[in-house]
């Protein structure tokens, strides 16, 4: 994810401020977060959207956070809905390969927090992490006799990869600690039904109330947007087809796969450009790559940008490609779809409950691994070729990506807090 600039309380997460029941008793909130603004990401955007948004429909929300660099703005994803309170936890910065601005939370320190969390009095606690900040959410809704809720952004042992010669060893006791974690909770949150499944599946008879709540977006406002004119600010042909990608140049994410798959595409249709919308620890591969004969002058770099400069260059795109085999949901596909634009994505978990194949995009297999380069450049050489297909596709995901506003997932995740509640009182 890619941030968005602008006021904390103009335009933001679709209608957040629509007020809940009001026979319904607003709830005081702890939500406590492993990672927060400034750093930019999903997960950052995603909680923000959650703690403004139910301030905006009437609950009374802590959140718990690790504090900022010194001197560090801590600046809005855009979001609406009001101030929260921060109870601010010590935090570091982690070393490379972790980016600049990531903060993590002292495990052993934040009393100070602490006492502030349990005198707010909270009905609910909402880990967004099960780490540090689900150790220290834990701290609080036993102390307070409140239900634990976590999300499960990530898919914590896909990441393993970064522990080199340990990953292996690494991502099993990942897994391990998630599962423990997960049983101690009342109920958890899973932005896909493919995660949720899976979390059923792994934790067999004895396991918390686990309910699908994909993250909201904000689709009046995306709606709204300007496009980039890619062929103009590049000079590319005014017949050029754009396919644009968005999101962090890692390794888990597989834009060197969807590389080598435009690679293939452009060999079968010259009018093919690339838009690569972000940064990371792949973005010097990947414009390496780039500058070999099939791909020079055909992929533009942009870089991480401003939230709603990155959904613009998603808009002005004819396809949006997805490689990634390791999301909980792919909010950026939704996002695309919201933008008009057709997605192309490989099967993945998380990919179905955003794409639905043939109708807003298309979606090629994921096996064998060896194909999927292949498979996704060929389907973007015969969506190329058809530009009547790409219209219909468009309009069928921004017609349907109302089902994704952020209103429709607060109200969800009340009634996650409802249930949890009523079943911790049994």
């Amino acid at each position: 994810m890619v941030a968005l600039g602008g006021h904390p309380r103009r335009g933001g997460y679709g209608r957040a401020d629509e007020a809940p029941d009001p026979g319904t008793p607003s709830l005081r909130v702890v939500v406590v977060a492993e990672s927060y603004l400034p750093y930019l990401s999903g997960v950052t955007v995603s909680t923000e959207a959650l703690v403004r948004g139910l301030g905006a429909r009437g609950h009374s929300v802590l959140l718990v956070a690790p504090r900022p660099a010194e001197g560090a703005e801590l600046g809005t994803t855009g979001a609406i809905g009001p101030d929260p309170e921060i109870a601010w936890l010590p935090s570091y910065q982690l070393p490379r390969p972790v980016p600049a601005g990531y903060r993590m939370p002292w495990p052993t320190l934040g009393d100070g927090a602490l006492r502030r969390a349990l005198s707010f009095g909270p009905d609910v606690v909402h880990a967004q992490s099960p780490f540090v900040a689900g150790r220290f959410a834990r701290r609080v809704a036993r102390r307070a006799r409140a239900p634990l809720v976590f999300t499960q952004h990530t898919r914590y042992a896909d990441y393993s990869h970064y522990l080199s010669a340990f990953a292996g060893v690494g991502g099993a006791m990942v897994g391990h600690y998630l599962d423990r974690f997960a049983r101690g909770c009342d109920a958890v949150i899973a932005p896909s039904t493919d995660l949720a499944d899976e979390m059923r599946a792994r934790l067999g008879d004895v396991r918390p109330l686990i309910r699908p709540v994909p993250t909201g977006i904000d689709v009046e406002r995306i709606a709204a947007l300007d496009a980039t004119d890619h062929r103009a600010e590049r000079d590319w042909p005014a017949d050029a087809v754009i396919a644009v990608t968005a999101g962090r140049l890692a390794p888990e994410k597989s834009v060197e796969t969807l590389l080598e798959g435009f690679a293939v595409a452009a060999r079968q249709d010259p009018r093919l450009r690339l838009v690569v919308v972000g940064d990371g620890t792949s973005a010097d591969a990947l414009r390496q790559r780039a500058t070999k004969d099939d791909l020079r002058g055909r992929v533009a770099f942009l870089g991480q940008l401003p939230r709603l400069a990155a959904l613009a260059a998603v808009k002005g795109g004819d396809v949006f490609m997805f490689a990634s085999q390791t999301e909980t949901q792919g909010l950026v596909l939704v996002e695309a779809l919201a933008c008009g634009v057709p997605v192309l994505a490989v099967a993945a978990p998380g990919v179905n409950d955003s794409v639905t194949d043939g109708v807003d995009g298309v979606v090629v297999a994921s096996e064998p691994a060896a194909e999927r380069a292949r498979a996704l450049g060929v389907a973007l050489a015969e969506l190329s070729a058809d530009p009547g297909r790409r219209a219909a596709m468009g309009r069928a995901g921004r017609d349907g990506a109302s089902r994704f506003s952020v209103a429709v997932q607060l109200g969800q995740v009340e009634d996650v807090y409802r249930e949890a509640l009523a079943r911790s009182a049994r």
